[in-house]
């Protein structure tokens, strides 16, 4: 009789203890204002590459931030705005060049292109659209590689372009992170 007492108890306890653990997880997710992408949930409360490593759509890039070293920097303080491309934009990119860039011996060149993905600050969608407004219909962003990114709007998306004349569409805005903010973009941008 006691054995079956314990049993019971035992699987209420753990019940309520799954229970709980399940109510703490979708409180995480009802009081975070989360974006999807590439299949996961993006959650304010964490940094930019603790997100990103659970998009299924950002594991080129995840890849790539990995060989030039720049985990610890993206996970820092920042605040960083990152231009995230997906691997489909990675793809469009001549055959063998994301295998070329991740050697060793490229980390230099990898870390250029990365970073000319990175503005220094927080600059959500509004605060791009501000910037273009104040400049007449097209905004220069200075990345952290020292580039420039011109942004303007086009058939109501989000368009940059490279220093190279590249083009790329802002396809997801304003994923929030606790250091910054990711925009998804379809294209690498390409600096000179």
């Amino acid at each position: 009789m006691k054995k079956i007492i314990f049993s019971a108890i035992a699987v209420v306890a753990f019940s309520f203890a799954n229970n709980m653990n399940v109510q703490a997880q979708s409180a995480m997710s009802t009081t975070e204002k989360t974006k999807m992408v590439g299949g996961a949930a993006m959650y304010p409360s964490k940094d930019i590459v603790d997100n990103a490593v659970n998009s299924k759509d950002h594991t080129t890039l995840v890849t790539a931030v990995k060989a030039a070293g720049l985990v610890e920097t993206l996970k820092g303080a920042g605040p960083f705005t990152v231009f995230a491309p997906t691997n489909s934009a990675f793809d469009k990119l001549p055959k063998g060049t994301v295998e070329s860039l991740v050697m060793p011996e490229n980390k230099a060149t990898l870390s250029k292109i990365l970073t000319y993905h990175v503005v220094a600050g927080k600059m959500d969608a509004e605060a791009i659209q501000a910037a273009i407004k104040k400049g007449n219909g097209k905004a220069e962003l200075t990345t952290v590689a020292g580039g420039k990114l011109w942004a303007w709007m086009k058939d109501g998306k989000l368009v940059l372009k490279d220093e190279k004349d590249g083009m790329s569409t802002v396809t997801i805005a304003d994923v929030q992170q606790k250091n910054g903010v990711i925009h998804v973009v379809d294209t690498v941008l390409m600096p000179n």
